[in-house]
């Protein structure tokens, strides 16, 4: 079984690459989970986020965006001191502030799902990449996806960022051709 060549033989990568990567996602629950998840993997490995997830779980309610929105300085305190989590002021305080502007999107445009998947018309992207070195790291769509994440407010959410994010919930695929889940994941 052939998995693109990023996966390492950690059983918490092969996990994430079997089961979710490149899984459309159109869940704002998930998708919100995502947007904090993405935002704290920056400058840092994603094997390392995904070994703190349950951290985050518990640290950000369950992933709640409406408690998440309601945390109180004091609470964002509390937060700097979990070892479960990135432990960076800048990306905690921007996790509320997103979760703050995400509502916001939510009462826009019915739900963030709807929101996000506009930036790819509504479907998959489905790149057909043979070598690792093909797939990009910003497109076009990123690009416009995070121009207008930052103008809403968005903190932690350069077009890098949300090209990741657009992979992991499946508004591209970007698994490579020669990959089992290339074929499983497309809408």
């Amino acid at each position: 079984m052939e998995r693109c060549n990023w996966v390492t033989n950690d059983l918490i990568y092969i996990k994430y690459h079997d089961k979710e990567w490149g899984v459309p996602v159109h869940d704002d629950k998930k998708l919100f989970e995502f947007i904090i998840l993405e935002g704290a993997q920056a400058g840092l490995s994603w094997l390392t986020i995904l070994k703190r997830r349950p951290g985050y779980k518990n640290a950000f309610s369950n992933f709640d965006v409406e408690k998440v929105a309601k945390f109180t300085p004091e609470k964002i305190e509390k937060l700097l001191l979990d070892p479960g989590i990135i432990r960076n002021r800048l990306k905690v305080n921007a996790a509320v502030t997103n979760a703050r502007a995400f509502i916001k999107i939510q009462e826009e445009f019915g739900s963030f799902d709807k929101y996000s998947w506009r930036f790819v018309d509504g479907k998959q992207k489905v790149n057909k990449l043979k070598t690792p070195d093909q797939m990009p790291v910003t497109t076009r769509e990123s690009d416009a996806f995070s121009k207008d994440l930052k103008q809403r407010g968005f903190k932690f959410v350069g077009s890098t960022i949300i090209y990741a994010h657009m992979q992991a919930v499946g508004m591209v695929n970007d698994h490579l051709v020669s990959c089992f889940r290339y074929k499983e994941v497309m809408e």
